[in-house]
């Protein structure tokens, strides 16, 4: 980077800078310290620490150049070296610690590793990195999850402040489980009385928008979450204790001392109060609610009691369990008997901790959920717990308008769903019925119709049919819209992305608790292979359905903490298994026996739907009880913490979605160069500047919150578009011809070639086919793509609106001309985009159409110079301007202009030539005909003559060029040809496009 000269002193210079090359003007200095062999050393480390007390910013670059002046001792600095690493680059980023570098923060980009140290902050600044970081992937690759958040709307208006309440909001909502559009607004350090314990819990209260909620210091100690909608009053004691008293439905109050500005908070609070009650009961004015209810289950069923009694006769509002397997209480065993006190404990731990959404949590709570929740609870706590309660009571009637509204619908989810309704826990005699299977296509379709960016995804069935065993319909429907919005983001979208993240976690977490285990195996792929539907299906799919609920209920109580203990507890218990395994096949195989194995000795379950029962029992196989194996993976893993998996989350989700971008890369790549000239390495640079603008044109664009012209679910060479504006910027950096003075319509004839089915984009395969003319085509090839961009369809006639512009084309005249298309009507254009482009006006793709436009691509012919059409007068005219225009400022320039005017006059003279041959011989074949219709009877004489004499002076044509015309008196001129053939220095120019881009918006 050049700078303003400074005068240095060498003498002081030398002192913190040392000498790495010089001659008789300039000098490369190094800093002391950086880059030496071995590490920084105390020198490099004493250096740093002076730049950072003496420069706040840190900003010292490791290189500057400085001119010598003869003779002297002062030298002037005038540039130094900078690195520019780029957001949406990083595939990395970590901090490290080594004995000589004792914190430092870790990036990798593009396959090089950056190491930056001494920083005064290491810690803010490592996780402000890490949210620009991830959300600069989040917002160009990931535009399905992307929400517009008014924080994030600007990229030049981000602030170290609004990342941090965002990410904030993120943990409290993750933590609480609460609806993603809660933002944290305030936090309080207070005490919380718990009156069942008889004492004060220290701990943080927590205010969103709808919510009151405290954790306690230790988060396992106490926790309460508070709805607006369910608090009656708020009051505050006229004691030293500064405290604020909040009454609830039911009777209940909370108590928080210790309050700061507790009169304030007090008065914020009964206004968001009141807002809530307003709003509450504009919902539910045709229904009346009982303050004396404390079941939150009765109270949302009260809620929506109108629109259920609308649509009874299609939605269950019974839990499958219940009609399938009613709990007989004539007949009890010893299971019905446990069963009953697990209920019983339960009760206790209402009557202490409270019922329904604002009940204490304690470690009491964990330790029951381990025991197994009770089958007659489960649908309520799984609610309650997940936070699906607060969706469902802030939502009454939403369901069953979905049913309604989805009913009928015919899309690619549907199709899949119906394919795989009877896949859904077959061996139970609830999905063996048309009530199970109906209750479980309505839950699906309602989803899909919800959320059209997810839609169905395979897993979804499992997950929901083990809901609707246990809660109500329209639970099932919120519990699923639970664990596919909050509780597992991004896993059942197209590129399940979020089971990637997590899987790369498990692998991070093995290696750190798991070492023997880590050294043994040589692919640690192995791993994410064989847990991947552990995590899609909550082990659901390789555990027996008895066990498999007992992970469910932890699941909805820990998150996908409970699923990352349980696959170490398994992998730990089998571990001498493993490390005698030769080979992944046999590693699986004890893995799946060992999964036989399980078994749940408490369960209630009848003995034809427990699948646990039908293996072998023979007295050598050892048996497992699932309730032992969630108490061990509590007791060995249960340190960590929800805040190191959410780190490990965002770090591991760089990493995940750069690999998917690189195999989109090295598929598309493979495909483009089978035709083209170009290297892999060019292609690959080409590639990553045809992206690059994609990504800059819409990052810094704020009409666009996320990344348009981007589908992850098309074919590899359809995911990566652009349109003509973004193709004119690639043309000024790329294109041989970009010196031209109608560059701007050279650009859009090129588009307008390339846009064969009209819909006014480009992939890269189309986009490359291009600039590899440009580059290494021959003399016929370039000339033939000149040729083709002056006749229709790429011709369209250019005027700029504002003459004082000269040939320059603003953004709105690119864009109209652009879609102005040639000799069709409106709707065979609209039938050739959709022919040509499947996923155009439709919810799916269309897989046979692309197999169809693939098959045409395959047996095209090569195009035939004969097959061109001819070139009119006006399109003559604009090529040989195009041909003036691109001999501008070369060095043969006047023997150009020279050997253009030859070929234009001899072209011209031809055409004359052959224009009065064409006179001559028509007035013959005039004549011709006249006097063979004088043989005629004379009636029919006379009105042939009348006919074709004055017919003759209207026949007169207009002259036009064939290619091979051209062609021809072009090869005649040397100095054309070898203007033509002047080699490219390719990567040269591609280097050169690189800096310029990012130079470009380095000045925005």
């Amino acid at each position: 980077m050049w700078l303003k000269p400074e005068e240095v002193l060498l003498k002081n210079a030398l002192k913190l800078w040392l000498m790495e090359r010089s001659n008789d003007y300039f000098v490369l200095q190094r800093r002391r310290g950086y880059g030496e062999e071995g590490g920084v050393g105390l020198t490099g480390l004493l250096v740093g620490t002076l730049d950072s007390v003496l420069d706040s910013t840190a900003k010292v670059a490791p290189f500057r150049i400085l001119h010598q002046i003869p003779d002297s001792q002062v030298y002037l600095s005038i540039a130094c070296v900078k690195l520019i690493i780029s957001w949406d680059a990083i595939s990395k980023l970590e901090k490290t610690s080594n004995v000589i570098l004792t914190e430092s923060i870790h990036v990798c980009s593009q396959g090089e590793s950056h190491y930056f140290s001494m920083f005064l902050h290491i810690n803010q600044t490592y996780l402000l990195m890490e949210q620009l970081a991830n959300y600069a992937i989040k917002r160009l690759f990931d535009k399905e999850t992307f929400d517009d958040d008014p924080i994030l709307d600007d990229p030049l208006q981000i602030t170290k402040r609004g990342l941090e309440d965002r990410a904030h909001s993120e943990q409290f909502n993750a933590f609480f489980r609460l609806p993603k559009e809660e933002t944290l607004k305030e936090v309080h350090e207070c005490f919380l009385w718990v009156p069942f314990s008889h004492f004060n819990a220290h701990g943080k209260m927590c205010i969103s928008e709808n919510y009151i909620c405290f954790a306690s210091q230790d988060g396992n100690l106490c926790s309460v979450i508070i709805p607006f909608r369910e608090v009656l009053a708020i009051d505050k004691t006229n004691d030293s204790s500064k405290s604020v008293i909040i009454s609830i439905k039911g009777k209940t109050a909370f108590r928080f001392s210790e309050v700061k500005d507790f009169e304030q908070l007090v008065a914020k609070l009964r206004l968001k109060c009141g807002a809530a009650s307003t709003q509450y009961l504009d919902i539910n004015t045709e229904v009346p609610i009982s303050s004396d209810s404390t079941d939150p289950s009765d109270k949302i069923e009260v809620r929506s009691l109108t629109c259920q009694r609308e649509c009874s006769k299609t939605v269950n509002t019974e839990a499958l369990m219940t009609v399938f397997h009613p709990q007989n209480l004539e007949t009890l065993n010893s299971k019905m008997l446990k069963e009953k006190m697990k209920e019983q404990s339960w009760n206790i731990l209402f009557a202490e901790c409270g019922r329904g959404v604002s009940m204490f949590q304690t470690k009491k709570t964990q330790d029951l959920v381990i025991r197994g929740i009770p089958e007659t609870l489960r649908g309520e706590l799984w609610m309650l717990f997940s936070g699906a309660v607060n969706d469902m009571a802030a939502n009454p009637g939403y369901y069953a308008d979905l049913v309604e509204q989805s009913l009928g619908a015919c899309n690619l989810a549907t199709e899949e769903i119906e394919r795989d309704l009877r896949r859904s826990l077959p061996e139970h005699p609830a999905f063996q019925s048309d009530t199970g299977i109906s209750a479980l296509r309505r839950v699906l379709t309602a989803y899909a119709y919800r959320n059209p960016k997810i839609g169905y995804c395979q897993a979804m069935n499992i997950l929901t049919s083990v809901l609707l065993l246990y809660a109500k319909e329209e639970e099932a429907f919120w519990l699923l819209v639970a664990v596919c919005e909050r509780m597992l983001p991004d896993y059942f979208n197209r590129r399940i992305i979020g089971a990637l993240v997590d899987q790369a976690v498990f692998e991070e977490l093995i290696r750190d608790h798991l070492p023997q285990l880590t050294e043994h195996m040589t692919d640690m792929t192995f791993f994410s292979s064989v847990s991947l539907s552990w995590f899609l299906t909550l082990f659901i799919s390789v555990l027996p359905i008895e066990s498999a609920v007992n992970v469910v209920d932890c699941f909805f109580y820990d998150g996908i903490k409970a699923i990352l203990q349980l696959g170490l507890a398994i992998l730990d218990y089998n571990l001498d298994k493993l490390l005698a395994c030769k080979d992944d096949a046999e590693a699986v195989t004890a893995l799946n026996r060992f999964f036989d194995s399980v078994t749940n000795k408490d369960s209630p379950l009848p003995s034809n739907v427990q699948q646990g029962s039908n293996v072998n029992n023979e007295k050598s196989h050892i048996r497992v009880d699932i309730t032992d194996l969630i108490r061990e993976s509590n007791e060995k893993y249960g340190n960590i913490c929800c805040e190191d998996i959410y780190s490990m989350r965002c770090r591991n989700r760089l990493y995940v979605i750069q690999t998917l971008e690189e195999t989109t890369k090295q598929n598309v790549l493979r495909v483009v160069s089978q035709d083209v000239k170009m290297s892999l390495h060019e292609l690959d640079e080409l590639y990553v500047i045809f992206k690059k603008e994609l990504f800059f044109s819409y990052y810094w664009c704020l009409s666009y919150p996320v990344l348009k012209h981007h589908d992850p679910s098309l074919p590899y060479l359809e995911q990566y578009q652009i349109d003509c504006q973004q193709f004119r910027a690639l043309y000024h950096l790329l294109s041989p011809w970009a010196r031209s003075a109608n560059r701007d319509s050279l650009a859009l004839w090129t588009f307008r070639l390339l846009d064969e089915n009209s819909d006014c984009l480009i992939n890269f395969k189309e986009f490359s086919s291009a600039i590899d003319i440009m580059y290494n085509g021959s003399f016929t090839e370039k000339l033939k793509l000149l040729f083709k961009l002056h006749i229709p369809p790429a011709y369209t006639e250019v005027k700029s609106k504002d003459p004082s512009k000269g040939d320059e084309l603003s953004e709105e005249e690119l864009l109209y001309l652009s879609q102005l298309h040639v000799s069709k009507a409106e709707n065979e254009k609209e039938a050739d985009s959709v022919k040509n482009s499947p996923e155009k006006g439709k919810e799916k793709v269309a897989i046979q159409a692309y197999l169809s436009q693939w098959q045409d691509e395959l047996f095209k012919k090569e195009e035939n110079i004969k097959d061109l059409p001819r070139m009119n007068q006006s399109q003559f005219i604009q090529f040989s301007k195009t041909l003036y225009n691109l001999f501008h400022g070369d060095r043969e320039e006047e023997s150009l202009y020279q050997a253009i005017a030859v070929v234009t006059s001899l072209l011209l003279r031809m055409e004359e030539v052959g224009r009065k041959l064409h006179s001559s011989t028509s007035a013959a074949e005039g004549f011709s005909g006249t006097v063979c219709a004088s043989e005629r009877a004379g009636e029919e004489k006379t009105e042939s003559s009348l006919e074709k004499f004055p017919s003759l002076p209207r026949e007169e044509p207009q002259w036009s060029f064939a290619f091979e015309q051209i062609l021809a008196s072009l090869l005649n001129e040397p100095a054309l040809v070898r203007f033509f053939e002047k080699p490219i220095d390719v990567k040269a120019k591609l280097e050169n496009a690189k800096t310029s881009q990012l130079s470009s918006r380095t000045k925005m």
